[in-house]
């Protein structure tokens, strides 16, 4: 499956061409994508390109390959955007945010022309919260209010440690925490849930990405398979 997932990666770099914007994800799958992009880059075939990540981790990746950094302050729109994801329903939303990236993510995702996810085919879900909890991205202040107020939405909030076991936060690029819902029985409204998330005060994010995917390529072990959006 690693393989195919670097496969899956690859086939959505196809995309890439001289001369674009790019955003840059976040995630084990991505990583295989910013690896094409650094080599077709330093190969000479790819030119005139720069990169916005949506994490430091991304960043110090990208840098490795001598990819061309810019941020969103500088180029207001991109043309294409890879990225990965931790489940996906039948009608391309998403849940996001494991790897804790999910604000920059979905920032530079909504500021891009096109988005292309890649997963390995374990992320499809008929129902989203299925197997992933949703992570939200709050605030350190009050963020046992946060957690209080989550609980009311009929889930168990659990604030994210850096290590399974400890109870050190995990801290975001952006210097806050995040709390991971689980649903016992699936997100049976992903709309309505994200109205209620955007509009509470202290919650800075979430890892509901509803109408935004362009396209997903999917590895599977029967090979590559790729799903556009309907239009």
């Amino acid at each position: 499956m690693e393989e195919l997932k670097k496969e899956a990666a690859e086939k959505a770099v196809e995309q890439v061409k001289s001369g674009m914007v790019l955003g840059l994800g976040t995630g084990s799958t991505t990583y295989y994508a910013v690896a094409k992009i650094g080599q077709l880059w330093q190969d000479g075939k790819l030119t005139h390109i720069v990169a916005i990540p949506t994490s430091e981790q991304t960043a110090a990746q990208a840098q490795s390959y001598g990819i061309p950094l810019t941020t969103l302050n500088e180029q207001a729109v991109i043309d294409l955007t890879i990225d990965g994801a931790d489940e996906v329903d039948p009608q391309l939303n998403l849940i996001k945010g494991l790897g804790g990236a999910l604000l920059r993510e979905k920032i530079v995702e909504t500021a891009s022309r096109r988005f292309i996810v890649v997963v390995d085919s374990s992320k499809i879900v008929q129902k989203l919260g299925t197997h992933s909890p949703l992570p939200v991205e709050v605030t350190q202040f009050a963020w046992q209010a946060h957690l209080r107020w989550l609980e009311t939405l009929e889930c168990q909030p659990i604030l994210r440690c850096q290590k399974a076991g400890e109870s050190i936060p995990f801290v975001t690029d952006n210097g806050n925490y995040i709390i991971d819902c689980f649903f016992p029985n699936g997100i049976n409204d992903p709309t309505t849930l994200a109205l209620s998330l955007n509009s509470h005060a202290g919650i800075v994010g979430h890892g509901l990405f509803l109408n935004m995917a362009d396209e997903v390529i999917i590895a599977d072990k029967d090979g590559i398979k790729s799903q556009k959006a309907k239009i």
